[in-house]
C-alpha cells in the first residue's frame, strides 16, 4: 500500500517582484540563492517583462518558480495576484535591486517568532552605491509626521545620514519598507494585502497603517543588513514617480486620518502641496508640475471610492500616537 506525503510549504517565501530586470536579478539573485536557509523558498513573480527575464531565469535558475502576470499590475496588484498562489507562513518581499547579507532574513523571522503582535519588520537598509549611507526608501525604519508626510530614521526629505550607529536599537516603528517587507501571510490577506490602486508607492505605508488599526506593530531589525540601489524601476527625477507619490499620500491620508482631524490635515495639504508645485517650475520642472496638478485630478475623480474603503477600516490609531512615536 502506497502512501502519498504532501510535501510541507517551506516557512518563508521570498518574493521578487520583477519587471524588466533582467539586469539586476543577474547581479543580484545570486547573493539571495547564497544566503538562503532551508526554511525559505525563493520565488519571482514576474509582471509581464517584454525584456528575457523569463528566458533567462529559466535557463539559468530552473530550480526557481515563477509566477507569470498577464500583464504590468504595479507593484501593488502585482503582489497582491502572486501572494494568492503562495502557502507559506512568512511572507519576504524583496525588491529585485538588492544585495541580501549572510542572516539577513533569519534574524527577522527568529524576531517574529519569538513577538507574536508583530505583523510586519524590516531590516537596516544601506545604499548599495555609498554602502556608508543608509538608503532612501525605509533606511532604519519609516514614520510619518501628523500631515501624512512619510520620513525614516535616517533619511529627512533628501537628506541622506551616514550610518554609525545611531539607530542600532530594535524598535516599533510606523511602517516598513517596501523594498524589503517582511510580514505574517496569514494578516497580509487578513488586512486585503496592498491597495491595488496605488499601483506603485506608499502602498506599503498604507497596509501598515491598516494593521496598526487591527492592533498589530511594526518593527525595524537593524542586526539584518541589505544593500539596496534603489530607483531601479522608477528614477527620482521621473515626473511618473511624482505623480503617484503626491497622489498616493494624498489618498493614505484620506483612508487611514481619524475623522476629527482629517479636513484640517487635507486643507493644509493641499497649500503645501501647490507650493511644492510651484517650486518645481522655479527649477524648470514643468513636467514635475504638471504631475502633482494630475495627482489631485487623479484623487478627486476617485475619491467616492476612496471613501468607500476609508469607511471599511476601523479608525482606533489617533494622530497622538503619529506624533509620539516622532
Amino acid at each position: 500500500m502506497h502512501h502519498q506525503y504532501k510535501l510541507m510549504p517551506q516557512k518563508t517565501a521570498i518574493v521578487i517582484l520583477n519587471w524588466n530586470g533582467k539586469e539586476l536579478l543577474e547581479r543580484f539573485l545570486p547573493s539571495v540563492i547564497k544566503f538562503k536557509d532551508d526554511n525559505s523558498e525563493i520565488i519571482i513573480a514576474d509582471n509581464y517583462s517584454t525584456d528575457d527575464s523569463v528566458s533567462f531565469l529559466k535557463a539559468t535558475y530552473p530550480q526557481l518558480r515563477l509566477i507569470l502576470n498577464d500583464k504590468n499590475y504595479g507593484f501593488a496588484e502585482g503582489y497582491n495576484l502572486a501572494l494568492k498562489q503562495i502557502e507559506t507562513e512568512y511572507y519576504i518581499l524583496l525588491n529585485s535591486d538588492i544585495e541580501v547579507t549572510a542572516n539577513w532574513a533569519k534574524g527577522i523571522i527568529d524576531f517574529m517568532e519569538q513577538n507574536p503582535d508583530v505583523a510586519v519588520c524590516q531590516p537596516r537598509i544601506r545604499s548599495y552605491r555609498e554602502p556608508e549611507l543608509f538608503e532612501y526608501a525605509g533606511a532604519c525604519g519609516g514614520y510619518i509626521d501628523k500631515l501624512g508626510y512619510p520620513f525614516c530614521r535616517g533619511r529627512l526629505f533628501q537628506s541622506i545620514e551616514k550610518d554609525h550607529g545611531q539607530y542600532n536599537d530594535i524598535r516599533e516603528i510606523f511602517w516598513a519598507s517596501g523594498a524589503c517587507f517582511f510580514i505574517r501571510a496569514k494578516l497580509f490577506h487578513q488586512a486585503g494585502g496592498f491597495d491595488g490602486d496605488f499601483f506603485a508607492h506608499m502602498e506599503e505605508i498604507d497596509l501598515c497603517w491598516r494593521l496598526k488599526n487591527m492592533g498589530h506593530r511594526v518593527f525595524v531589525y537593524p542586526d539584518s543588513i541589505i544593500y539596496h540601489v534603489g530607483g531601479a524601476t522608477l528614477d527620482k527625477m521621473s515626473p511618473r514617480k511624482t505623480f503617484l507619490n503626491f497622489r498616493n499620500n494624498l489618498s493614505l491620508i484620506y483612508k487611514n486620518i481619524p475623522g476629527d482631524k482629517l479636513h484640517s490635515v487635507l486643507f493644509k495639504r493641499v497649500f503645501l502641496d501647490m507650493l511644492a508645485a510651484f517650486s518645481f517650475i522655479f527649477s524648470g520642472g514643468f513636467r514635475h508640475f504638471g504631475a502633482v496638478i494630475s495627482a489631485y485630478y487623479a484623487f478627486y475623480k476617485s475619491l467616492k471610492k476612496i471613501r468607500y474603503k476609508r469607511k471599511a477600516i476601523p479608525h482606533h490609531m489617533s494622530v497622538a500616537f503619529i506624533v509620539n512615536l516622532l
